[in-house]
């Protein structure tokens, strides 16, 4: 299978199946030196894991995590870091007699197409547990961006028609509540109207939004590679995620040039915008205002009701789904998109660190290592 790897520099694969023994990442290009233990990592796994609370799947991992190599006297040697987290509640059985139909809104009959066979147990590489690995990376890489004093939040900004009141934005708040919202007059409503969904044997759809905090000017790049593309790429891969915006999104088709465009002016010696509708990136790269990124997440596809599909033999039948599923994707959702954007952030700034040649005279120059020295080590005659 292709595509199971993302990043230029700091690079990610991901492994493993949602009913297989474990599943785990594999990170390349993490500089050494890094101060990494495996609850720094579980922090983040926590939020994500299945059973944590009454919206979401019945099935209960711990999600605790291994780290396998990369990492010694608690810090990243520079080699690659392998993240694994076991497989400890699965019930396949539950999945045996999806293997001769499809189910719809899942990607089996894909699956079919593309492969000719396919692991139906939960849906394989397209469940939703494959993003265990991206959250284990993610973490790595919030952790490192903290170092570089850039910080990533995500969030849920509405689920169904509730939608978070932005003027009572509180991060530790959404830390805490069962939705993820920011704010607990809207998490409150959402539950309640997800327990209606529930009863009415239906699942909802949401939306995530995640912002940078503190990055620098002049990450990204003008054509292929920009910011803001990866960006899309990175959260479109994300399962069940069907839109994605930058900034004001969507809404900036019926402005006038005049309403959209950011005034720039000079603020404690800097340069800095009056708003910032662009969410933070210019022509593909960051203009160091807080970059805003939106996703949107569809309902859960696997509902306990009856539903028309086909089979594998060409016949049209109804189905009633069995399984431990969410009822909403989006709250245990908002930490992979976290991830994702931290690592599309992360590698686009060391990509940027060869972007002129004043930078890397400077790192491997004289003024920096010391007169006579190569690599950082000087040498004297005997």
């Amino acid at each position: 299978m292709a595509g199971s790897g993302y990043g230029t520099i700091f690079r990610i694969t991901t492994w493993g199946e949602s009913h297989g023994k474990a599943l785990g990442v594999v990170i390349d290009g993490c500089p050494a030196g890094l101060s990494l233990e495996e609850d720094d990592i579980q922090r983040y796994l926590d939020r994500r894991k299945p059973g944590a609370s009454n919206i979401t799947t019945r099935r209960k991992e711990d999600d605790a995590v291994e780290i396998l190599s990369g990492v010694f006297r608690g810090r990243t040697t520079g080699t690659p870091i392998s993240l694994m987290v076991r497989n400890t509640s699965q019930i396949s059985g539950d999945y045996s007699e999806i293997a001769s139909y499809y189910r719809p809104g899942h990607a089996d009959y894909t699956y079919d197409e593309k492969y000719g066979f396919r692991d139906y147990r939960g849906g394989g590489r397209s469940s939703g547990r494959e993003t265990v690995g991206r959250v284990a990376a993610g973490a790595v890489a919030c952790k490192l961006l903290e170092q570089l004093g850039v910080q990533v939040w995500a969030y849920t900004r509405s689920i169904g028609p509730v939608e978070a009141d932005m003027h009572r934005f509180d991060r530790e708040v959404s830390l805490s509540t069962p939705t993820a919202m920011p704010e607990r007059e809207a998490d409150a409503a959402a539950v309640a109207y997800l327990e209606k969904a529930k009863k009415e044997t239906d699942s909802v759809g949401g939306c995530m939004e995640c912002m940078v905090k503190g990055l620098p000017a002049g990450i990204g790049d003008p054509v292929f590679e920009k910011l803001d593309a990866n960006l899309a790429k990175a959260v479109m891969s994300i399962g069940a995620v069907k839109a994605v915006e930058i900034g004001d999104g969507y809404r900036v088709a019926s402005r006038k040039g005049s309403e959209n465009n950011d005034a720039f002016h000079m603020e404690g010696g800097s340069v800095a915008k009056s708003t910032n509708h662009a969410g933070g990136i210019l022509g593909g790269i960051s203009d160091g205002d807080t970059v805003m990124v939106r996703a949107y997440v569809k309902p859960t596809p696997s509902i306990f009701r009856g539903q028309r599909t086909v089979n594998q033999s060409g016949e049209e039948i109804e189905i009633h789904i069995k399984g431990r599923h969410d009822p909403i994707i989006v709250p245990r959702a908002v930490v992979v998109l976290e991830c994702m954007t931290a690592l599309t952030v992360l590698d686009a700034m060391l990509v940027n660190m060869s972007a002129r040649l004043e930078r890397i005279a400077d790192f491997y120059g004289t003024s920096h290592m010391g007169k006579g020295s190569r690599g950082g080590r000087n040498f004297t005659q005997e």
